[in-house]
């Protein structure tokens, strides 16, 4: 055997020792507790940056006023294809 084909021969082994490793069940974690949970979710909301009023506010318009435009566009679209489809039908 030629050392290339050892290396590819030790490669594969390597694969297959992976696999199995893989394949192996894992240790299941234990539960945390209810009190130990809600005391990690309070701790992680107090870290989250949460925006003022006021950029609340201004998301919210531009997310309405772009929602709004949105469905006029697609309003005008729908009703230009409609009418498209329907000329073209009648000259048939």
């Amino acid at each position: 055997m030629n050392r290339e084909l050892r290396r590819l021969q030790a490669k594969e082994e390597e694969r297959l020792r992976e696999r199995r490793a893989r394949a192996q069940p894992k240790r299941r974690r234990q539960r945390t507790g209810i009190r130990q949970f809600f005391r990690e979710v309070r701790t992680e909301l107090k870290r989250v940056a949460w925006p003022s009023r006021r950029e609340v506010v201004v998301f919210t318009v531009v997310t309405i006023i772009t929602a709004g435009f949105v469905t006029l566009y697609t309003l005008g679209v729908d009703f230009s294809l409609k009418q498209a489809v329907l000329s073209f039908l009648e000259m048939r």
